[in-house]
């Protein structure tokens, strides 16, 4: 009969989940993305690692409404026979609503405008300090200052990458390249590729690409079985000297931190100058020249090489804070194997997320991201707006029974460091589970 609904189980959805035939569910109604995956704005990432099931609460968390309505041209005419939706994606999507009628995410204040005058403002700190000063304190804490400014800058360009921050598109890709690639060195085609998988596979350790640090880290012993990095496309080898640096990871944590930036910056590269689609590359490859200009030319303004070097290690050390709180956030958190579900996204963000808590004046330091939980469930949210959701968010984990976990900056701390050594501890069984004296048994008990 003409008009009457046709319908498929899940278990029909799910069969088209790969490469050219992606079909996923939003409130019910079939979409075939097989084609849409390339111009998705997102990457195709996300849509290659949901394809085959419903996907409202992970929609609905990153766009906007205007989103809603190219979805029409992508429809099958199919439905979901079996569509149900639980009791904790309800009450998620009716807190959503309420954000939504409030106009929380339009509500971005002027953190945009502050922090890009604040970066202004400590680059010319920097410029003159290592310009016009000739003290070597003056140059290392212009190195101090330099590594601030990147914090800020990023956390400027994590915005703009989940929101408009700016009056229009064009400008916020601008903002952009100017506080990712032109001032920190870090592609934000890069961050836009690893954060969208990290936010959708929130602490899958085969998905998740910010769990994936083999052979430095690990967050948990399956990662000793060597097994597949779906996001790299490639097996993450745990040899020998992967177990070895893993074996002392809580002992080497916070001095890898301080050096972790020249993975970004290798990252970067590696990315631009691969051979897989990258959004805007010649744009990120102006931006990244543009930094690999200014910052080396700043360096070589010092007096002698002992003194660039410290001030490089400085400033990157001063940015380790920023690399150990991301850390914090998820590493002693619960882990999980395999893709991530649209039936229980909800659940695996408070699984897989850590809060830190501290003072409103701080705010600035964490960039609004020590309200990790927050974030992730609403990545569309200003910044500034989180600590005012906060409490709600509480309430609807504690009303499911779902872990709601905010530390102090000290116990997150602690938290991860343990992490780190329960997993280095079991690293060394495997490397040697019979010592063969006592001073190497005191040492791999004691740590």
């Amino acid at each position: 009969m003409e008009g009457e609904k046709k319908y498929i189980t899940s278990e029909e959805l799910k069969q088209h989940n790969k490469p050219g035939d992606l079909w996923i569910s939003i409130q019910g109604k079939v979409y075939n993305v097989s084609d849409w995956v390339k111009e998705h704005p997102g990457g195709e990432t996300p849509l290659l690692n949901l394809a085959g099931q419903d996907v409202t609460d992970a929609f609905t968390a990153y766009h906007p409404g205007t989103a809603w309505k190219y979805l029409d041209k992508l429809f099958t005419g199919y439905y979901l026979e079996d569509f149900k939706v639980s009791e904790v994606s309800k009450d998620y999507r009716r807190l959503y609503s309420e954000f939504a009628k409030l106009g929380l995410f339009d509500m971005k204040g002027h953190v945009a405008l502050y922090s890009l005058a604040c970066v202004a403002f400590l680059f010319c700190i920097v410029v003159y300090g290592v310009l016009w000063c000739q003290s070597f304190w003056a140059h290392m804490g212009s190195a101090v200052f330099l590594g601030i400014l990147w914090i800020q800058s990023a956390y400027v360009g994590h915005d703009s990458g989940h929101y408009q921050v700016m009056l229009s598109p064009r400008f916020n890709k601008l903002a952009q390249l100017l506080s990712g690639n032109c001032l920190t060195g870090i592609s934000i085609a890069w961050w836009k590729w690893t954060h969208n998988a990290h936010h959708l596979a929130c602490n899958s350790l085969d998905y998740d690409p910010d769990l994936q640090h083999i052979p430095v880290l690990a967050v948990s012993s399956h990662l000793f079985n060597s097994i597949r990095s779906y996001f790299y496309g490639r097996k993450m080898i745990f040899d020998p000297l992967a177990r070895f640096l893993v074996s002392y990871q809580h002992l080497t944590f916070y001095p890898v931190m301080c050096v972790a930036r020249v993975n970004l910056y290798l990252q970067t590269f590696l990315l631009l100058f691969s051979t897989r689609k990258v959004p805007d590359r010649a744009l990120n490859i102006m931006g990244i020249l543009v930094f690999w200009t200014w910052f080396p030319l700043l360096v070589s303004c010092l007096p002698d090489w002992p003194e660039r070097v410290m001030f490089v290690l400085t400033s990157f050390a001063v940015t380790s804070l920023q690399h150990v709180q991301f850390c914090l956030n998820h590493f002693s958190a619960n882990v999980y194997l395999g893709p991530p579900n649209g039936n229980d996204w909800f659940e695996k963000q408070t699984s897989g997320t850590l809060d830190i808590s501290c003072s409103s004046w701080m705010d600035w330091m964490y960039g609004g991201l020590q309200f990790q939980l927050e974030h992730h469930l609403f990545p569309r949210l200003p910044r500034c707006q989180l600590r005012r959701v906060s409490p709600l968010v509480r309430d609807l984990c504690k009303k499911h029974n779902l872990p709601y976990r905010s530390l102090s900056f000290w116990e997150a701390n602690i938290s991860t460091i343990r992490t780190l050594r329960t997993a280095a501890l079991q690293a060394r069984d495997l490397t040697n589970p019979t010592p063969k004296n006592l001073v190497w048994e005191a040492v791999h008990t004691h740590g």
